[in-house]
């Protein structure tokens, strides 16, 4: 394997390994690709690879997502959580469409940054997840329409790489009562048409740079990133559910805090 293909695939590992947990995959990819020299065309690369820990997320959610489609003709529960997961999806979509150029040539190729909202987003973090408050709702299904679309706002804010889409959306939900488990969980349903949009609409403007080399390296981090995320997520749940997110939190800030000094250096 050339030296292209070995780091996309580590790239891949790190995608499905920082997806789901809120730390920023998108923030990790960038600052490891830049320390790294690794280029991709028109930053494809860094977007379509999350489909893999996509997929992954969607293959072990498969029973329960065919049991809300079936039970929502009949079960307003169902129904209402369908439609909270795409309202929550509604301003990402709207306004990701709309700054997509910006995000992708100004802030994507910001390392400096990403590595300061990083170190941020850890301290907000923290301070979330030591809060002593009294959950309301401890069932993604049982999080209401409005709520859920203020999540989806908060979503909007990991368009700034080195936030964290799963982190902003967890704080929004910590913040305005769901227990540590139930944010999480609803972080995982919203990413499904999130990243499926976000592939989409990279894949659709990029078509034309993408030539045999880079399909490549996509494939190969597509890969990686599915296997282990696969990995993330069966442990997510029921580590957050019993120790909270303070390690994540820290290792923002420990990361964040490297960049700086790497970038700082020169390197």
């Amino acid at each position: 394997m050339d030296h292209n293909t070995i780091v996309a695939a580590a790239l891949g590992v790190l995608e499905g390994l920082t997806e789901f947990i809120p730390v920023s995959s998108t923030g990790h990819l960038l600052l490891a690709g830049h320390f790294l020299g690794f280029d991709s065309p028109a930053r494809s690369f860094e977007v379509l690879i999350q489909l893999g820990a996509l997929l992954a997320i969607l293959g072990l959610y498969a029973a329960r997502l065919v049991q809300v489609v079936r039970d929502a003709p009949h079960d307003p529960v169902a129904r209402r959580f369908i439609g909270a997961v795409l309202l929550a999806f509604a301003p990402a979509a709207v306004i990701g469409a709309m700054a997509h150029g910006f995000i992708k040539t100004v802030l994507f190729e910001t390392p400096m940054l990403v590595a300061v909202m990083l170190i941020l987003g850890g301290f907000v973090l923290l301070w979330v997840d030591r809060r002593a408050a009294t959950p309301r709702y401890t069932r993604a299904e049982d999080i209401p329409l409005s709520m859920a679309f203020r999540i989806g706002l908060f979503q909007c804010l990991a368009m700034i790489p080195g936030v964290s889409r799963s982190g902003a959306t967890i704080v929004g939900a910590l913040l305005m009562g769901a227990d540590k488990r139930s944010a999480a969980e609803f972080s995982f349903f919203l990413a499904m048409p999130t990243m499926l949009g976000a592939f989409s609409l990279d894949l659709w403007q990029n078509r034309a740079v993408l030539d045999a080399g880079a399909i490549n390296d996509i494939a190969v981090g597509f890969i990686t990133a599915f296997l282990a995320a696969v990995v993330v997520v069966r442990w997510l749940l029921g580590y957050v559910s019993q120790h909270g997110y303070g390690l994540f939190a820290w290792w923002r800030i420990v990361v964040g805090s490297l960049a700086l000094l790497a970038l700082a250096l020169g390197m």
